[in-house]
């Protein structure tokens, strides 16, 4: 009997994510929202399906989702309108008579290297990651507090494998997390409308855990800066916890330069937890170890003998 069931062939099948069991959402706008995942899945497989910043979307029309879903086309307007509305999706309008672009807000990392930076892979050369451990032990009692990370110190010293370490950590436990950096959501923001601004920097609360990465590096702009605070503040005014990472330093984040700053890293410092990580350069430590490697294969394999 075993043996049979190790044999039997599974039919096809969708993703039904965890999270849309705790939701109070009706059943068809479950439903929608695992057959937009799923196509969402094989346009991250596939080329050309990502915009500038590298955000996946897929077209899907009304037409075509009434009759994936055998339902009517105003039941599926009204099926989209909850998952936008519980911030699920995020529909940007492209020009006349082009339909919309869909986003879904999945849990993710929105750079592909970071899915290499687990606990797993810890080389011990940090001791601050027993922190990330903790962290992550006591993820439903800082999610209750909303108690968040601020990781700071100099480059190349491990700030995003930390944050990494938590986000993919988390992940697997089902937790939605989402780990981005400011240049991503600026390059999203520039260029949308007053609405869809608020409408995305809201649906980033979507997540259980947002990880920005490298806050300090992107432009300085009045613009920049307002949309900045508006993440954090959005976040903020959530409850939800957030981490950052940074090469700022803490006294740096302590004593702004000026207001536009000062509200920006208030928010940050009331939070987040300061978390700092040594100042031996792992990106060096790693360029050189490359290095030398490069170096003894280039001496230890001379070229063939030329009869």
């Amino acid at each position: 009997m075993q043996n049979n069931i190790r044999n039997t062939n599974l039919p096809s099948y969708m993703m039904f994510p965890r999270f849309l069991l705790d939701m109070e959402i009706n059943e068809t706008a479950k439903m929608l929202y695992i057959i937009l995942l799923d196509r969402a899945r094989l346009s991250q497989k596939n080329e050309g399906w990502s915009d500038t910043d590298g955000h996946v979307f897929i077209y899907f029309t009304i037409e075509a989702l009434a009759e994936v879903l055998h339902k009517s086309q105003m039941t599926v307007k009204t099926a989209l309108a909850v998952l936008e509305k519980q911030e699920l999706i995020f529909r940007k309008r492209q020009g006349p008579g082009q339909p919309n672009r869909i986003y879904l807000k999945t849990s993710g990392l929105q750079d592909k290297a970071l899915y290499d930076y687990t606990f797993a892979r810890d080389n011990g050369i940090n001791p601050e990651i027993k922190l990330a451990h903790n962290y992550v032990s006591n993820w439903e009692e800082m999610k209750a507090n909303a108690s968040g990370l601020l990781i700071w110190g100099d480059v190349g010293t491990g700030k995003s494998f930390f944050a990494g370490c938590i986000a993919n950590a988390l992940l697997e436990k089902g937790v939605p997390v989402l780990m981005t950096n400011f240049s991503r959501i600026l390059n999203t923001l520039t260029g949308m409308h007053f609405e869809d601004r608020n409408q995305f920097i809201n649906s980033l609360n979507r997540y259980s855990l947002l990880i920005i990465d490298d806050l300090g590096i992107e432009r300085n702009s009045d613009f920049a800066l307002e949309q900045v605070f508006n993440v954090i503040d959005s976040r903020y005014r959530s409850e939800k916890p957030l981490i950052i990472t940074t090469n700022l330093t803490l006294s740096e984040l302590n004593n702004a330069a000026d207001i536009a700053h000062k509200r920006i890293y208030d928010r940050i410092l009331e939070r987040c937890i300061p978390v700092r990580i040594n100042n031996r350069n792992i990106r060096q430590d790693n360029a050189t170890a490359n290095l030398k490697q490069a170096k003894r294969i280039l001496l230890n394999n001379h070229a063939p003998n030329q009869n």
